[in-house]
């Protein structure tokens, strides 16, 4: 029957719902046609009567069922329930929860979920919901988050209360926690931590406002004397600038009055340069004068002087000049002619140079094929020529000295004869020299001559 009834109630827009208003009751329409009036409960209207029939309402066959809507205030308690930490403590918060007779899903929902039941038990309903998930909250926090941050715990308790009452048609209008406390003394040890931290925090205040005011102290007698000095730097900075101000007045008072001092002497130089000027204007005039006069008196005597000297002087130096070019020609012609001589003498002795070499070249040519026909007694008579000669040489130191001193130990010839013995056994060696210079022994050689 409920459920026919709820069909019957979502086809036909909640006709069975009627309100009571402040006024007493009303006819079943009268909650839809005067929508400005707050209802305090419901009327839900059970009657029998087939789907598609005409609408008909028979009040002897109709029940009717009331439903609060009045904001019921629920004092949500968990005692002793553990934090995340272990800890056991005591929660009570305050809910206020109302049906939602504005919205028609949702009060069809409450409608359904409570029809025939009364406030109180409406009450015990959401009490137990709301303690349910005030418990399951409290499992994952700790004493100090709940403790510290009520207004997170508690927006936590009323989100997840609310989605899951809203299912029932009942909202969450608030929810606030009231209480906290535990068995164990937790909460006061936190207490006195806090006022221990508060006590502390307080003496490190005082000390840091004496250190501030001793610091700010510091500072301000640091500024009154960096003020002081300050004041002191732009009193000796004024009094530096009158100084170059006065300073700068003074050169140029003194400026202007050397100027005029000196532009006073200047124009007195100028006047005495002017002066100087003009005097010796006239004495140049007077020394042209007699520059002028001297150039006469010597024009005059050039001319006297060419007359007398000069003439005959150029006419000498004419004749010389001519003799002096005719014995340049001369000495030309003959450094030509020397030149020219010198030229075919060297030519001369080039031809003879060039003549006696391919003679002798010849006689080399001759002597070469004498050598290769005639082998070792050629080289040997060449030898035999060229001997005298090489004594010659070894000799010459002998004929260049100017005293010879002989010293003997007793023994053989002494004087020229010893002398003469040295020169004769220095050629009995030249045959040997010879070998080892040429590898040809003039004695064998010439034995071998003899034998062949």
């Amino acid at each position: 029957m409920p459920g026919y009834y709820f069909k019957l109630i979502r086809q036909h827009n909640l006709a069975f719902v009627a309100s009571t208003c402040s006024r007493g009751y009303s006819l079943c329409m009268a909650h839809f046609l005067l929508p400005l009036a707050i209802p305090l409960s419901i009327l839900i209207v059970l009657s029998l009567f087939e789907p598609h029939t005409p609408f008909s309402l028979s009040l002897c066959l109709s029940v009717f069922v009331r439903i609060t809507l009045n904001t019921l205030t629920l004092n949500v308690k968990s005692d002793k329930v553990y934090t995340r930490h272990g800890v056991p403590i005591s929660v009570t918060g305050i809910a206020q929860v109302k049906i939602q007779g504005q919205n028609k899903e949702m009060l069809a929902t409450a409608c359904q979920m409570f029809m025939g039941k009364s406030e109180a038990e409406v009450s015990n309903i959401a009490l137990e919901t709301l303690e349910g998930h005030q418990r399951a909250i409290i499992a994952h926090l700790t004493v100090e988050e709940i403790y510290q941050d009520r207004k997170k715990f508690s927006e936590q308790v009323f989100k997840v209360a609310s989605s899951d009452l809203v299912n029932m048609g009942i909202g969450v209008v608030s929810y606030t926690l009231k209480d906290v406390h535990d068995d164990q003394d937790y909460l006061n040890s936190l207490g006195k931590a806090r006022t221990a931290q508060v006590q502390k925090d307080a003496r490190i205040g005082e000390a840091q406002y004496k250190r501030d005011a001793v610091i700010r102290e510091a500072q301000a007698m640091q500024e009154k004397v960096s003020a002081q000095y300050l004041n002191e730097i732009e009193m000796a900075k004024a009094q530096r600038d009158y100084e170059l101000k006065k300073a700068s007045y003074d050169y140029e008072v003194n400026t202007k009055k050397a100027e005029s001092e000196m532009a006073y002497q200047l124009q007195v130089a100028k006047t005495k340069q002017r002066i100087e000027e003009e005097t010796m204007q006239v004495k140049v005039v007077e020394r042209s004068q007699q520059i002028m006069l001297q150039e006469q008196e010597i024009t005059r005597k050039e001319m006297e002087l060419e007359a007398t000297v000069k003439k005959p002087a150029e006419a000498e130096r004419y004749r010389l000049e001519r003799l002096a070019e005719a014995e340049r020609a001369q000495l030309i012609m003959e450094a030509e002619a020397e030149a020219e001589s010198i030229r075919m003498r060297g030519d001369a002795e080039a031809f003879a140079l060039e003549a006696k070499g391919r003679a002798e070249a010849e006689q080399m040519a001759k002597k070469a094929e004498a050598f290769k026909q005639y082998g070792e007694g050629a080289m040997v008579d060449m030898l035999l020529e060229k001997l005298p000669l090489i004594a010659e040489e070894i000799s010459r130191p002998l004929s260049m000295a100017q005293k010879v001193t002989m010293v003997s130990s007793g023994g053989g010839e002494v004087g020229a004869a010893k002398l003469t013995g040295e020169v004769l056994d220095i050629m009995t060696r030249l045959p040997a020299a010879v070998e080892k210079l040429t590898g040809i022994n003039i004695s064998q050689v010439g034995l071998s001559t003899r034998m062949g």
